[in-house]
């Protein structure tokens, strides 16, 4: 049973459709158009690599959220501190 991608001609939209011996003519969700093009997919690999490059750019992002939530912190502390040394 594949699963192939389409861009509708009509109006751009890009979709997957499962072809079976039975399935119908595919067509666009959007539009409903019938003038559709097979486009070549993205294929999907995972090596050890390729997981090991996606966990460091996850622990990169996470540091990155981890100092701004902690100057955010900072200035919040700052400004209640503020507001009640009056």
């Amino acid at each position: 049973m594949p699963i192939f991608e389409y861009r509708c001609r009509a109006c751009g939209n890009e979709l997957e459709h499962l072809v079976l011996e039975s399935s119908p003519a595919p067509q666009c969700f959007s539009c409903g158009s019938h003038e559709l093009e097979k486009i070549m997919s993205r294929s999907a690999v995972s090596s050890e690599g390729t997981q090991a490059r996606a966990k460091q750019g996850l622990r990169l992002k996470n540091r990155a959220l981890r100092q701004d939530h902690s100057h955010e912190e900072v200035k919040r502390v700052a400004a209640h501190a503020a507001d009640h040394d009056e």
